[in-house]
């Protein structure tokens, strides 16, 4: 089985997945969807090997996503469908088809768990900023605690249910930082995100974070919360925006976080978690 990528050239994402697969050594077949969209049973077996719901499949940006209502959730999937089929622009992209799996590949680095070889060096995409790969650790990681404390972050609670946490390395094998998150339902506060000191001022911590919400993404969480004391500029340059405690869901102010570890002058932040 060869692998096919669904492509737009004038999107960033798309070129930077293919460039990876081509320096990965493969010979996609690449598919601008724009020009050559798929037919009804093509999209709709994309779909579902992808494991994804085809709402989200949709994108919004730059299309007429919200001019033609698809935001009515009575909507149904071959409703969706029918969108798409008229409007290619609504399918995102890039959408990666190898004998590994079927992938909407957003972020970018998303494309990296889909190689069979993947490169064992360091690959920048056209930001300049390395691909990220993120590995699951347990809440007991020495490093990852270490990390905390010099960041003078919260450690107490490291090991308690419902939390996800991972390590972030180059393809190369940089180790470049760690991070987590704690799931409440469609809701996951963010947390425990620290880029290494040495790898700080690159542009790495935002490709950590997206990386990061793409894992709460394909947890099942659709909101991601925050506190912060001293980032809050970093975050909203990520799609962040402050929001008043009263506006958080009970599940997310019971957290731990929220209830007592960090001090009541950080400031809540909240964004939806889209691809």
């Amino acid at each position: 089985m060869s692998v096919t990528i669904y492509h737009n050239p004038d999107c960033g994402t798309s070129r930077n997945v293919l460039a990876l697969l081509r320096e990965a050594g493969e010979n996609p077949q690449v598919i601008e969807y724009l020009r050559n969209p798929p037919d009804r049973a093509t999209l709709e077996r994309l779909i579902a090997d992808s494991g994804m719901a085809v709402r989200d499949v949709l994108r919004k940006k730059g299309t007429p996503y919200e001019e033609l209502g698809l935001d009515n959730c009575a909507l149904s999937d071959a409703q969706l469908i029918d969108a798409m089929l008229a409007h290619p622009v609504l399918i995102n992209r890039p959408i990666v088809v190898t004998p590994r799996g079927t992938r909407l590949c957003r972020p970018s680095d998303a494309v990296a768990g889909l190689l069979a070889n993947p490169p064992q060096r360091e690959i920048l995409k056209d930001e300049g900023v390395p691909f990220i790969v993120a590995r699951r650790i347990a809440g007991d990681h020495a490093g990852l605690a270490q990390a905390l404390r010099d960041a003078r972050l919260p450690t107490d609670n490291l090991n308690e249910a419902g939390r996800s946490f991972f390590t972030f390395s180059t393809l190369a094998g940089s180790h470049v930082g760690y991070g987590g998150f704690e799931q409440c339902g469609r809701d996951a506060l963010v947390r425990s995100l620290v880029v290494l000191p040495e790898h700080r001022g690159k542009g790495i911590g935002r490709n950590m974070l997206a990386v990061l919400l793409r894992e709460a993404f394909d947890a099942g969480a659709r909101t991601a919360w925050l506190l912060t004391l001293n980032e809050r500029a970093f975050f909203e340059k990520s799609g962040f925006k402050p929001v008043s405690r009263e506006a958080a869901p009970a599940s997310i102010l019971a957290t731990r976080q929220a209830a007592g570890l960090c001090p009541s002058s950080a400031v809540l932040l909240s964004r939806a978690i889209t691809l």
